[in-house]
Parts: structure tokens; sequence; C-alpha cells
């Protein structure tokens, strides 16, 4: 008799909800992707949804990206929150844990919910910290694998950071445990070139527009932490705050130790877009 313990309840395991056997929970076996939305509306699906389908596909779970779409409209109607933050996640699906390949019906779940306030961040900037960058080597593809992003996110909470810096076994940046990097030198700005250990970023798209409209050289470049410390400014690009500038790292000030006047400038060309 096989046999299943729940919080310390044994039960048959022929009782047990399958939903508990989700290949997410056991291997990371699935892809998410996270939208938001300004003032009821929702902020440039059709770029996560193409990213959605990109990573999807990369996998090999086969789903219809216009349902899901559908499904994140019609959710976010019902909830009319008018700043939101949508999570989509769709994992392989349910079975027995296996590492073969099997026929499973992929298992889908979307959340709505309110977007936390983000003023004071956006106001005064953020201190970050380094850490190594331990991830695998597809990041370009937006799995559930992200143990290494939660470790690095931790340890700058513990102390008193809000992100986390992730440095290369080379010593170079690659991004953020949970967000896209920028570099201000002058009136050139450098970020990491897209590829498979950088997450094709949907914000990356429009910081980059931001950007050019308002003259910007955007380079794509990786740079080392220490010269990345000279830099005049330092700001994240992510989908829940959009724009917010590193004003520390490693307990040491960027610049003045203040908000910076590009990405101030860069913050308020983005805010156009989502209108």
């Amino acid at each position: 008799m096989q046999l299943a313990m729940i919080d310390g309840q044994i039960m048959p395991y022929e009782q047990l909800d399958r939903h508990w056997l989700n290949f997410g929970t056991f291997f990371g076996d699935g892809i998410y992707e996270a939208v938001r939305s300004y003032n009821s509306k929702i902020f440039a699906l059709d770029d996560h949804m193409q990213r959605l389908h990109n990573s999807l596909q990369a996998i090999e779970i086969d789903v219809d990206i216009e349902k899901i779409k559908a499904d994140i409209i019609k959710a976010f109607n019902e909830a009319n929150i008018a700043n939101a933050k949508i999570y989509v996640q769709i994992t392989r699906g349910c079975g027995d844990r296996s590492h073969i390949d099997i026929d499973l019906e992929p298992q889908i779940l979307i959340t709505i919910s309110e977007l936390p306030s983000s003023c004071d961040q956006k106001t005064y900037g953020i201190k970050t910290i380094t850490c190594p960058d331990l991830r695998w080597k597809r990041c370009d593809i937006k799995s559930l694998n992200l143990l290494p992003n939660v470790m690095a996110s931790r340890e700058a909470a513990k102390k008193g950071a809000q992100e986390a810096i992730l440095v290369n076994d080379k010593g170079y940046i690659t991004e953020g445990a949970s967000s896209g990097l920028y570099f201000v030198f002058k009136n050139k700005i450098y970020t990491s070139p897209l590829g498979a250990n950088i997450l094709p970023s949907v914000t990356r798209k429009y910081i980059v527009k931001a950007c050019n409209d308002l003259g910007f050289s955007v380079i794509e470049k990786q740079l080392k932490i220490k010269k990345a410390l000279k830099a005049n400014e330092i700001f994240m690009g992510v989908t829940t705050r959009d724009v917010v500038a590193i004003v520390e790292v490693d307990q040491k000030p960027i610049g003045d130790g203040k908000k910076g006047v590009i990405a101030s400038k860069i913050e308020a060309e983005f805010v156009k877009y989502t209108i």
C-alpha cells in the first residue's frame, strides 16, 4: 500500500489531491509571468504573452496563449483592481513523480492582487548588495527555478537592502535578483546584452525606448562591479515598480547617494507609455 502524509495527516496515496503531485512543485517544471496594470489598464500584455509563449516553447509545454490572455483579461476585469499585479503560472501538470516525460495536462494558475505602493522606493531610491550569480544557464527562460534568486533576495533583506546585484564567476554583473540593471556614465546608459544568462525583460524594452526618446545612448555591455560602482547613477527596471534608482551598493553610495537626474527623466518618460 502507498501512503501520503500532508501536515502530519496520513492518508492512502490514492486519496491524495492530485494538485500536491504538481511537476512545478517536484521539479520547478513550469513557467511564470508577472504583469501589472496602471489605473485599470493592463500594461504591455502582448509583450508579456509573447515572452510567456517563448518560454513555454523552450521547455515544450503546449497551451493556447490566446486563451490565457483572454482568461487574464476576464480575471482582471472581475477583480476590479486599478493597480494590480497579475501572476500567471503554468506547470507541466500533475502526476506521479518521475523525470520521464509523460503525457500530462498543463496546470494553469492566475492570481490578481493589489500592487503594494512603491512610492518611497521610487522617491528616494533603494539600497542593494552584491551576490554571486548561482542561477542556471538558461535565465532567458522565465522558469519557476528561482531558488538562487530567493537566496540572494533574502541575503539582501538581512542586510537592510531591497535588491541583490548578481555577479558571475568572471566578476561581471549580469542582472538583479528580480530586476534588470542600468548604469549611467554621463549621457550613456550601460546594461547587460541579452543572452541565455539574461531575462528578456519587458520593462527593458520600454526603458530603452525612453532612453532613445530622451536622446540617451544605450550600450549593451556587461560591466565588472569595480567599474559599475563608479557610475554617476544606477537604476533598475522591474514590472512591479518600473524605474527605481539605486543609491547604495554594499553600503557605498552611488554618486551623491540620492536619486539621480537621468533616472528621474527616464521614469517620467516611462510613465507616458502607461497612460
